[in-house]
């Protein structure tokens, strides 16, 4: 099973690869800047696996870069909270 069949799988998985950058020094401008790259790439070339996936590429494919700067900025405060809970 891959991490994007579940919504709650990516969640986990982006949390931990948070945490591991977070403890290798990595800055938050910096991973701000590569959640974005990845939803640049997730919303080109990976095929949505559920209605959390459709609705994330739906609103990135209609966003401005701001927006998208935004999105991926929530997804990544998002995870972070999830750890803390």
């Amino acid at each position: 099973m891959s991490v994007l069949d579940n919504f709650d799988s990516w969640k986990n998985f982006l949390g931990e690869r948070l945490n591991e950058a977070q403890n290798n020094g990595i800055s938050n401008q910096a991973v701000s800047e590569i959640a974005y790259d990845v939803g640049n790439y997730l919303a080109s070339n990976v095929d949505a696996k559920n209605e959390e996936e459709k609705v994330l590429r739906d609103l990135w494919n209609n966003a401005d870069d701001k927006e998208r700067h935004a999105i991926a900025n929530i997804m990544v405060k998002m995870v972070q909270n999830e750890g803390t809970k």
